[in-house]
C-alpha cells in the first residue's frame, strides 16, 4: 500500500511542479512577445512596404528543445490507448514553437523586418516504443536591416 501511495504522490508532485513551470514559461513567452511585437515578421518571401536600396539581408535562426515532464508522458500514454487529441503534447509543441520564434527575433534586435520565416519540428525519441523524449523546433528566416 505504501508503494501505491508513493507512486501517487510522485504523480501529483510531477503534475503540480510541471504545471507551475509550464505556466511560468508561458508568462515569460507572453512578456517577450509583447516586447517584440513591433518587429515585422512574415512567412512571405517579399518585404512588406517600401524598403530602401541600401538594405542588408542576414540569415538568422532560433532553436529550442523542450522535454515533457513525466506527468505529461503518463497522460499522453493513456490518451494514446483511447485515442483523441493529446493536449499535453499540444502545449509542449506550442511552447517550443513560440520560444524558437522569440529566440530568432532576439538574435537580431536591430532588424527592421524578418521575412521568409520557416519552422522545422522534430521529436527526439528515447527508450522503448520510441517515446517522445523532447521536441526540437528550429526557426530560420531572413532579417532585413535598413
Amino acid at each position: 500500500m505504501i508503494e501505491v501511495l508513493f507512486v501517487a504522490a510522485l504523480i501529483v508532485l510531477g503534475y503540480v511542479v510541471g504545471r507551475y513551470l509550464e505556466r511560468r514559461h508561458y508568462r515569460s513567452i507572453e512578456q517577450r512577445e509583447r516586447e517584440l511585437i513591433d518587429l515585422i515578421t512574415t512567412t512571405s518571401k517579399h518585404p512588406i512596404g517600401e524598403i530602401p536600396s541600401d538594405v542588408r539581408a542576414e540569415l538568422v535562426n532560433g532553436a529550442c528543445v523542450i522535454s515533457p515532464d513525466y506527468f505529461k508522458q503518463f497522460v499522453a500514454g493513456l490518451r494514446m490507448l483511447f485515442g483523441g487529441n493529446v493536449r499535453s503534447y499540444e502545449t509542449l509543441i506550442d511552447r517550443a514553437r513560440r520560444e524558437a520564434v522569440l529566440r530568432l527575433k532576439e538574435s537580431c534586435p536591430d532588424a527592421n523586418q524578418i521575412i521568409n520565416l520557416r519552422i522545422e519540428t522534430s521529436s527526439i525519441t528515447k527508450g522503448r516504443k520510441n517515446q517522445v523524449g523532447s521536441v526540437e523546433v528550429l526557426t530560420y528566416a531572413t532579417a532585413l536591416f535598413y
